[in-house]
């Protein structure tokens, strides 16, 4: 009976293949798991998946959140936007709701009005969408490069795998947060780095 046995070299690069393919099945598992949180600006703004009550009340309490920017848009027809509609009036969050879709760009109109809001929104602000990944890192990388003058680096930064963002062309149905990005940036006059 024929047994298949790569040499040293190659169980090596298979094995080292084999855990890269791993990671990158796992990390967006972990980031839908622990809410993906991160800091945006610390003490400013945060982004974040659908947070679970439990999850905004204590983001509120340790993070001193005040306002929430949800990306789903309204829907009263939905137990996740109920409750969050809820814990906000229980906590005296402001909810603004901003409904986007990753999949298609909002236009230079669009990102205007959603940088608009940012700005007025009470500080710390949360902003989250479904996974916290696509539409909120449009939000986040605007935030970066038209309120908190970050540098394109930063703002970039925030659309890409670390958060779970998917960007690729005709691959990603979340191509059109990268491609609402690349227009809005060209507009911007923002620092390098």
């Amino acid at each position: 009976m024929f047994c298949f046995r790569p040499s040293r070299p190659w169980r090596v690069v298979f094995t080292t293949l084999g855990v890269a393919l791993a990671a990158l099945i796992a990390w967006p598992i972990w980031l839908q798991l622990s809410g993906n949180f991160h800091a945006v600006v610390p003490g400013e703004v945060y982004r974040a998946a659908q947070p679970e009550p439990e999850d905004l009340r204590r983001w509120a309490e340790d993070r001193g959140i005040r306002s929430v920017l949800n990306l789903r848009g309204t829907d009263e027809s939905s137990e996740w936007y109920r409750q969050e509609a809820s814990v906000a009036d229980d906590l005296g969050l402001e909810l603004a709701d901003f409904p986007m879709s990753a999949r298609r760009n909002p236009g230079l109109e669009r990102m205007d009005e959603l940088v608009a809001l940012m700005r007025s929104l009470p500080k710390p602000l949360l902003i989250h969408c479904m996974s916290g990944a696509d539409r909120t890192g449009l939000a986040s990388a605007l935030y970066l490069a038209a309120i908190a003058d970050a540098g394109e680096t930063a703002a970039e930064g925030q659309l890409s795998f670390a958060y779970g963002h998917v960007g690729i062309p005709v691959v990603s149905a979340a191509w059109a947060m990268d491609e609402a990005w690349e227009e809005r940036e060209a507009s911007l006059d923002h620092p390098e780095g």
